[in-house]
């Protein structure tokens, strides 16, 4: 899928019936193209409340980028400002997220993958590096949580990623499989706690990075072990659990292969984002209807959409500007 929906992409769609899609740089011309194509998805499913995501970070993973947008700073940069000004960050925070959410929702997006709660260890690889808020669990936690509850302010929904973290991986898991040999201990108080503070939002996006102390054959996105003894029970998540892109080369096997093991595994949703035909075919080939707590979580992600705010927009954006200079 490109700029524009096209006949026989619809007519995949409405056969299929996808629960979301996701939007990427190469779906993005123009602010009046964007919405014109979520509306022609939405209509592809005949559904006018179904979930419409993009990666709109700030920093370097930002979808939708200037002049369309304003260019936002990184979750490091925000972090900076917290460790100088603790108010100051975290109102910073709780506004550039609320600032997506204009941005975003007058489009027809309604759900934004952010905040990062990775917390990057030294010599880790730089796939997070700067999106990161903080090198310590509790920075990134208190920054996170303002994120999450910025674009709530707004009408959206976050989605907590990469969980259960992706701080130690020493690779990029665009383009390799990564091992974190760290012990359980360590993880749990460091790289789970952020997912845990943050356990209660209703969706989250998993990490395809092996955590060989628990699991040493598989990533946590394709570990039943993973999924139900840290994510589901340690971190007590109970929401809709998506993967991270199934085309990521992190994983391995056919397309039907990998989303058959992402939902043995214990996900709910399989994230396919290049948008090859024949892959999504493969995926959709090997994805069930949405049933029993899968289907739960769904509705949960439903019922938890709400009217944006009474916010002013420029006011905001002045403000944000004044915060940001400050640091």
């Amino acid at each position: 899928m490109g700029l524009e929906l096209s006949s026989d992409e619809a007519a995949f769609f409405a056969e299929t019936k996808p629960w979301g899609f996701i939007l990427f740089g190469r779906n993005i011309d123009s602010l009046d193209q964007v919405a014109d194509l979520t509306a022609a998805l939405r209509e592809s499913i005949g559904r006018s409340d179904v979930p419409i995501l993009i990666d709109q970070e700030g920093g370097r993973v930002q979808r939708l980028k200037p002049p369309l947008v304003a260019h936002y700073p990184s979750g490091a940069d925000l972090g900076a400002l917290y460790l100088s000004n603790p108010e100051a960050g975290l109102r910073a925070t709780w506004i550039m997220s609320r600032l997506h959410a204009f941005d975003l929702v007058r489009l027809g997006i309604n759900v934004d993958c952010l905040p990062v709660l990775d917390v990057p260890s030294p010599g880790a690889h730089e796939v997070i590096g700067s999106r990161a808020y903080g090198i310590t669990p509790d920075v990134v936690a208190r920054l996170g949580a303002a994120a999450a509850q910025g674009l709530k302010a707004g009408g959206m929904l976050p989605v907590i990623k990469h969980i259960p973290g992706h701080g130690r991986a020493g690779a990029d898991t665009h383009h390799e499989l990564p091992h974190v040999d760290a012990p359980r201990a360590d993880l749990s108080a460091r790289d789970f706690q952020p997912f845990r503070a943050l356990r209660h939002e209703a969706m989250a996006m998993s990490a395809h990075v092996v955590f060989t102390e628990i699991d040493p054959d598989h990533p946590a996105t394709t570990s039943s072990r993973v999924v139900a003894e840290v994510i589901r029970s340690e971190i007590g998540f109970d929401g809709l659990l998506m993967s991270d892109d199934v085309s990521m080369n992190a994983l391995s096997g056919d397309f039907a292969t990998r989303t058959g093991a992402i939902f043995a595994a214990g996900c709910d949703v399989v994230l396919h984002c290049n948008g090859v035909r024949a892959e999504m075919q493969a995926v959709a080939s090997r994805t069930p209807e949405l049933a029993g707590d899968s289907l739960r979580r769904a509705k949960a992600v439903m019922a938890a959409f709400g009217a944006p705010d009474d916010s002013h927009e420029a006011a905001l954006r002045e403000e944000f500007a004044g915060l940001m200079a400050s640091s």
